[in-house]
């Protein structure tokens, strides 16, 4: 059987409707692909944290050495109130006026044999204006003092003296460039004798002190503030001899001397990073070479008596000390100050006998080192009975 044929009408309709059903099912399925992919949950990826860096630790406080230039300062303000009291106790055992009065009492041509007071007593106040220089880390200081001495001495046979007197001091120790300060109150005692033959003297003298220092340093953050003990030690001997001619006298002398300063461990407190600060002691042994020359006036019963002097200085053994700062769990070892080992010392003094037992006077001592320039002024009234 012979099927008949369509049109060709048909035939582009039903072909188009094949199409039609193929791309529709096409995009049913791409929808439900869409539909699924949008119901599954999209799990983010979680970013690598990046490595944190490793903190640095913060650096180890550490004492410097210009933190203790008080101290410095102070262990050397005692070991030269040592040597001031020494020297000041050996001029009054050796120097020429008492040495004037110990030979010829009456003064003014009196006779030898006229009797010498046998006891006498003084009385001094003085000042002292010290300056040391920058030496390493020390920045330099400027320091003063003011002070008084009360003495007694006797003749204990003839040319045979013995003196006792004591020494109170205050002493402002100022170090600008380091933001420091300090006082000390220093007490010392001591004891002066000469024995006199012929033109010949041989005098001594020791001394022993005691104080206290008080100290202030600027942190930056307030202030760290101390107290601590402090000491000093110290014996002179000297030999001088007497020469004279009318009313003109020289007096060469020679004398050695030794102190030592001591301080105590202390510990700051207040301020930023207070400090420990161990003990310390310094030391120093010098020669001193020179001459007095004088000279007396009479006028209305009175004798008017001036002198001056100058004197080598050789330091030939000096320890300065050293100190250790501690900081926590930090420490340093800080070296002390001292002087040049060579210098000169002089002086003048002027002296008012007012009768043949009291005299008033007054004196001037200096002394001019490289690093250390020190001038002392004193006042004075001696009695003998």
């Amino acid at each position: 059987m012979r099927c008949a044929s369509q049109p060709s009408g048909t035939r582009q309709t039903i072909g188009l409707n094949r199409v039609r059903r193929v791309a529709t099912a096409v995009v049913l399925a791409l929808a439900l692909v869409v539909t699924m992919s949008a119901a599954t949950p999209v799990r983010a990826q979680t970013p690598t944290p990046a490595a944190s860096p490793t903190p640095t630790p913060s650096p180890t406080p550490v004492p410097t050495p210009t933190a203790v230039n008080y101290d410095r300062s102070a262990g050397n303000s005692a070991l030269n109130l040592g040597s001031n009291f020494l020297e000041r106790l050996g001029d009054q055992a050796s120097g020429g006026v008492n040495r004037a009065f110990r030979t010829n009492p009456g003064g003014g041509g009196a006779s030898a044999a006229t009797e010498d007071p046998r006891y006498r007593t003084w009385f001094e106040g003085y000042g002292i204006s010290v300056r040391t220089d920058a030496q390493g880390d020390f920045v330099g200081d400027k320091r003063k003092t003011f002070g008084g001495v009360a003495g007694i001495g006797a003749r204990l046979a003839p040319g045979v003296n013995l003196g006792f007197s004591v020494d109170q001091s205050h002493t402002d120790i100022d170090v600008p460039l380091a933001l420091q300060s300090a006082t000390l109150d220093l007490t010392q005692i001591g004891f002066n004798g000469s024995v006199d033959k012929g033109p010949w003297t041989w005098a001594f003298a020791v001394v022993h002190g005691f104080g206290k220092v008080h100290s202030s340093r600027d942190t930056g953050l307030g202030f760290a503030t101390a107290g601590y003990r402090a000491a000093v030690d110290g014996a002179l001997t000297e030999i001088s001899y007497y020469w004279t001619r009318d009313q003109m006298r020289v007096v060469p002398k020679g004398a050695l001397e030794y102190v030592r300063a001591t301080s105590v461990a202390f510990q700051e407190t207040g301020g930023f990073d207070p400090l420990n600060v161990g003990s310390t002691a310094l030391s120093r042994a010098r020669v001193m070479i020179g001459a007095e020359i004088g000279r007396y006036f009479i006028f209305d019963q009175k004798i008017l008596d001036l002198s001056a002097y100058g004197k080598f200085v050789d330091n030939f053994y000096q320890n300065l000390g050293s100190v250790q700062v501690s900081l926590g769990t930090q420490s340093i070892v800080v070296p002390g100050i001292g002087e040049s080992r060579y210098g000169m010392d002089a002086g003048a003094s002027a002296s008012l006998s007012l009768t043949n037992t009291a005299r008033l006077y007054v004196n001037y001592d200096g002394k001019f080192r490289n690093e250390l320039t020190s001038h002392q002024g004193t006042v004075g009234f001696e009695y003998r009975w």
